[in-house]
This record gives C-alpha cells, sequence and structure tokens, in this order.
C-alpha cells in the first residue's frame, strides 16, 4: 500500500503532463473551431456579447476556498453565444474570456492555457453533444417550451459543468495530492448550480430575442448580477449546508414557476392565433351565407332559388369543418373521412363561393376581373371536400388581392395519367424570388395587418395530406401560377345487393327520438316523417325510458348530453331491456367518440352534428333492416 506522501509526489509528478497534454487539446480545438468558424454570420450583436463578455461577465467570479480555483459567471453568454451562432463562435469566445479573466488571479502564463483549454474543450464538448442529440445548437431556441427543450437545457448545462469541473478537478488532485473524487466532491459539486442557472438564463434571452429582438440581450446583465452575487454568498457560507439547500430548492422552484409561465403564454400564444384563423374562416362562411340568402329574398324565380340554397348547404358544411379542425387543435378527433369528391365539381363550387369577392366587391372598388373557369378533368380523388375547396377559396382569394386594378384570373383542370392538375393562375403583380421561396411558411404575409400568413401554410398541409404536391411559379410584374397535383381514386365497380335493395322497399320504421333541445329534436322528427317514417319524441332519457317499456320501437336516436341523466346511461338501460333494438347516438361531441368505446357501450352508429338529412334516413332504413333480420332469426 502506498503512503500518502506517495501518492502525493505520485499526482505532482502526473501534473505537469495531465496539464500539457489539456492544453494540446485545447489547443486543437483552437484551430479546429478558427478553421470551421463562419465569418459571415458574426455580426454586430455578437460584437455587443464579445464586449459585455471581457468588459463585465468576465470580472465577476466566485473563488473557491482552499484551494487557488474560481467560477466564471460568463458561461451565461458563451451558452447565448452557442444558441445563436453555433460551436465554433462559442468556442473561440470561451477561449478568450478566460485568457483574459485568468490573469486576474493568477500571474503565471501556463495556468491562463490551461484554464482557456479548459474552457475551449468544455464548450466544444457541450456543442458536440447537443448537435448529436438535437441537432444545431442555433436551432434548438426554435424548440417550443416543452420536454425536449428542458432536455437539451439539461443537456446543455450537465455537459459543460462534467466537463470544465473534472479537469479543474484532476488538475487541483494532482497539485494537492488528494483523492480527485473528494476534491471534486468537496470543491466544485455545488457549482453544478451554476450551470444550470447559466443555461437556463441563455434559453430564456434566447427565446426573448425571437420575440422582442436582440436588444432583450441587455436583461443578461441583471441576470448575471443575481447569479453572481448569490453564489458568492454561497462560497463564503459553505459550512451552512441547510440555508444552501433551501435556496437551491427555491432557485428550482423558482425555475419551475417561471418555465410553467412560458408554457402557459406558449398556449394562449398558440390559441389566440387558432382564434383568428377560425374567426377569419366563419367570416367567410357567414359572409356567403348571407349574401347568398339577401340575393334569395330578392327572387322568386324557382332555380335561382335551388341553386342559392344548395350553396348555402354548402358553406354550413363548411362551418361544420372548421369546427372539426377546431377539435384536431385539441387532439379531441379520433379520425378524418376521407370520400369520393369530384374535381370539376370543387372547381365550380370554388367559382360560385368566391364571387362576390372577385365580381362584387371588386366591381365596387373600380376594378374588373375577368375569371376563366375550365374544369376539364372528369377527375374524382379520394379526400375531404371542404378542405379542398378551402385550399382553392384561398388562392383565389388570393389572386384578387394580386389584382388591385383588374385583371384576369383562370381556374382549371386536367387529367394527365394517374393525376389530376388543378391551376391557377392571375396577370396580377406577380411575386418575387427572395417571397415566393417562404411563400408557404407559416405566418409569413407581405399583406401587413390584413393577413395572418396561414392562408398558404394551411393549404400546403391540406395537399399533402391527401397525398398531394403544391408548387407556384411566379414573376414580378408577369402574374403567377399555382399547381396542385392530386392522386386519381380508382373504383372497382359494384352491384347493389339484396339487402340494398331491401332497404328501398322496406316498412316505414318506429323511432324514439330522444333530445332536450327541442329545435334539435324537432327537426329529427321532420326529417324522418318526411319519409312516412313514425316518430315518438322524448324530452329527457326518463320520459324516453317510460315511453320505451310501454310501446314498441324499431330504433332509438339519442343526444348525449342531457340533464338527470345522459345519453350513454339511457342507452344501458335500453339495452338492458333489448339487447337487440338498434341505438344511434346524434351529438355534437361525435367527433370525440372512438370506436372502441362505441363498441363497449353497444352504440351501434354515431352520428355527429351537424347532420346531413340523408344520413338520418339512412339509419333509419338501416334499422329497419337490422329489424327485419332479428324477425326471420327469431322465425
Amino acid at each position: 500500500m502506498q503512503s500518502a506522501g506517495d501518492q502525493s509526489a505520485k499526482g505532482i509528478s502526473l501534473k505537469k503532463p495531465f496539464i500539457g497534454a489539456v492544453i494540446a487539446f485545447g489547443v486543437g480545438v483552437l484551430l479546429f473551431s478558427a478553421w470551421h468558424l463562419q465569418v459571415e454570420r458574426l455580426d454586430a450583436r455578437f460584437l455587443i456579447i464579445l464586449i459585455i463578455t471581457l468588459a463585465f461577465s468576465s470580472r465577476l467570479v466566485v473563488r473557491i476556498p482552499t484551494i487557488p480555483s474560481q467560477i466564471s459567471v460568463s458561461d451565461t453568454l458563451i451558452f447565448l453565444t452557442l444558441l445563436l451562432y453555433g460551436r465554433e463562435a462559442a468556442v473561440l469566445l470561451s477561449i478568450l474570456e478566460a485568457s483574459v479573466s485568468s490573469p486576474r488571479f493568477s500571474k503565471r502564463a501556463v495556468t491562463t492555457l490551461f484554464n482557456a483549454a479548459v474552457m475551449g474543450i468544455s464548450t466544444f464538448l457541450t456543442a458536440s453533444a447537443l448537435g448529436r442529440l438535437f441537432g444545431p445548437p442555433e436551432r434548438i431556441i426554435y424548440v417550443s417550451y416543452s420536454a425536449n427543450l428542458i432536455f437539451a437545457l439539461g443537456v446543455m448545462a450537465l455537459v459543460q459543468y462534467i466537463t470544465n469541473s473534472g479537469l479543474v478537478a484532476v488538475a487541483s488532485a494532482l497539485r494537492t495530492g488528494q483523492a480527485i473524487w473528494s476534491t471534486w466532491r468537496n470543491y466544485y459539486l455545488w457549482t453544478s448550480v451554476t450551470y444550470l442557472a447559466g443555461a437556463s438564463a441563455a434559453i430564456i434571452v434566447a427565446k426573448l430575442t425571437l420575440l422582442w429582438g436582440f436588444y432583450s440581450v441587455l436583461a443578461t446583465t441583471p441576470i448575471i448580477l443575481v447569479v453572481y452575487l448569490t453564489y458568492r454568498t454561497y462560497a463564503q457560507n459553505l459550512e451552512a449546508a441547510r440555508r444552501h439547500v433551501e435556496e437551491l430548492s427555491r432557485y428550482i422552484a423558482e425555475q419551475e414557476k417561471l418555465r410553467a409561465q412560458c408554457a402557459q403564454l406558449e398556449k394562449l400564444s398558440a390559441l389566440g392565433e387558432l382564434a383568428s384563423g377560425v374567426a377569419h374562416d366563419f367570416n367567410n362562411i357567414l359572409s356567403g351565407i348571407l349574401g347568398r340568402a339577401q340575393l334569395l329574398l330578392r327572387t322568386d324565380d324557382a332555380e335561382t332559388i335551388r341553386h342559392g340554397l344548395a350553396i348555402i348547404v354548402k358553406m354550413a358544411e363548411d362551418g361544420a369543418k372548421t369546427v372539426k379542425r377546431i377539435q384536431d387543435f385539441a387532439r379531441q378527433r379520433r379520425h378524418h373521412e376521407r370520400k369520393p369528391v369530384s374535381v370539376d365539381q370543387i372547381l365550380w363550387d370554388a367559382f360560385e363561393i368566391t364571387r362576390p369577392r372577385w365580381k362584387d366587391d371588386a366591381e365596387a372598388k373600380g376594378a374588373h376581373i375577368q375569371f376563366d373557369l375550365e374544369p376539364r378533368s372528369f377527375a374524382t380523388v379520394l379526400g375531404d371536400e371542404s378542405e379542398l375547396r378551402e385550399v382553392l377559396i384561398n388562392m383565389i382569394f388570393n389572386a384578387v388581392d394580386a389584382l388591385p386594378h383588374g385583371g384576369r384570373i383562370r381556374l382549371a383542370s386536367e387529367t394527365l395519367g394517374e393525376e389530376v392538375i388543378i391551376s391557377l393562375s392571375d396577370t396580377g403583380i406577380g411575386i418575387g424570388p427572395e417571397i415566393i421561396s417562404r411563400i408557404f411558411d407559416p405566418f409569413f404575409t407581405t399583406k401587413e395587418h390584413s393577413g395572418l400568413g396561414l392562408g398558404l401554410a394551411i393549404s400546403y398541409s391540406i395537399i399533402q395530406r391527401h397525398g398531394g404536391r403544391i408548387t407556384v411559379e411566379s414573376e414580378p410584374g408577369r402574374g403567377t401560377t399555382f399547381r396542385i397535383n392530386l392522386p386519381i381514386a380508382r373504383f372497382s365497380a359494384q352491384t347493389a345487393g339484396p339487402e340494398a335493395v331491401a332497404r328501398a322497399s322496406a316498412e316505414k320504421a318506429h323511432i324514439l327520438v330522444v333530445d332536450d333541445e327541442d329545435y334539435v329534436r324537432e327537426l329529427l322528427c321532420d326529417i324522418l316523417s318526411s319519409e312516412g317514417h313514425m316518430v315518438t319524441q322524448a324530452e329527457s332519457a326518463r320520459r324516453a325510458l317510460e315511453l320505451f317499456e310501454r310501446y314498441r320501437f324499431d330504433a332509438v336516436f339519442t343526444d348525449i348530453g342531457m340533464p338527470e341523466m345522459n345519453g350513454w346511461e339511457l342507452a344501458r338501460r335500453v339495452r338492458a331491456i333489448d339487447d337487440e333494438i338498434p341505438i344511434a347516438l346524434v351529438t355534437g361531441w361525435g367527433e370525440m367518440i372512438g370506436e372502441e368505446e362505441r363498441e363497449k357501450e353497444g352504440i351501434d352508429w354515431v352520428v355527429a352534428k351537424p347532420f346531413q338529412v340523408d344520413q338520418i334516413l339512412d339509419l333509419a332504413s338501416q334499422a329497419l333492416e337490422r329489424r327485419a333480420k332479428d324477425t326471420q332469426t327469431v322465425g
């Protein structure tokens, strides 16, 4: 066993090789970073960070008792440089900062070189770890407040702390002859909080820079001052362990509270953006409905009335689809419907729906717009009719905005191979190359206060979900052309089976309709009665149970949200009396009900409000088929 003196001598003999190796490695990091530095990325704000770091932050140091070492709180600005300018800039700044600050407490050149090498190595390894786990460090600040951002903060603080304190602890242990672990535990373990504080402050300042510009970096100065004063007190009172733990716990609680507040602000911001977009969509829908309704009041022509009512129905359906998109945002909708859609029909729909904008509004402003509609594809795609119509409406509105003095818009479709191509061209002001590359970016707009920059981004997302692609060609002063490519749907020919024939010739059904809203209950009654079905109404679930025990019904159509007893409980009570009767839930929460939940509760159908007349009549026919099959089985 070696004596303490032998261990001390051995440590001192290893000190110089270790320090020499660290300095050599640091020189390598310096040369590598200088060679790969992208000088063109450095700007005036980098110069400001450099001046603050060298002139002020490097003077704020916490000396570690007993041994000749110290900790600089300039890590905050080094982390900030890493987040804003990347690895090479941060490494060079850290080496320069250590070279300037070290002579203030040690005149030895080798100590200055060692400290600079340690800072360069730890910053280089921290940036490399972030790059391996999260991509380029300068992209981290674009991550929303989430578990990923907190994980990145932890990695940044932890790698910098372990590398920096570990190298210094090894050198201190070799110099004093103490064990490396005990040296690190006694003198450097507590310093982990300074790195966590520096990383947290850097991310907060970087986030503020995105929101309010670079001048928010000035907030770094009081943050550094607070960190410096706090941990200088810690260093002077290491013996007061209880006080240290209390201070640390308070700091962590404040950081958690700040993180929660920031997350809440992020949610509120997203909700505000969603509300603005939804308000825009509903204003378009209501304008179409109101305008058409006012036109219908001025005419007695039956064909004009029929055509206008058809457009109003489509606009109301689009409003329902907008509600579904809100449910998507809240993650409350379980599935998306995909149905055969006639491409040429949605071109006609978009043409008619936007007519007040490109014709009436434009002419009121003294501009004449010629609209050429050429639907020639005769193609069907599989998708969401409302979403595809929304894409075309957004593009037509953009084309109208590009024609302030009038011009020409052409909307056409054609089939090419297995795809249908929809093109929208205008002879407007065109789009410059510096803008066209960002035209599908969310929240990018050239309309200043009149737009949110969401229309084309949403359109791009919709087309991608439909398995298609969207491209744009434009030249300033020569107009713009958008092209949408969508895959054509292929269907196999099918013949009507015996069940369909039976449904067409079936007897009329007796249906129990349950809803606490009078107008919904009466609407369902009118729809079913229009086809000769017998309907019994119940304004509550308890009344429905009384009727169900007294009369025979072919089906039960019930709402979910009702006082005293909801639709789920009613369905269970009805199923206990008759386990074969078809039950349909007609509810505004229809999109929230999953397949497993429906089957578990014994529900045959779920119809989301607002519903289609054909949906209700089809359910009545299916209920009759079910009853007929059950009767044959019993017989």
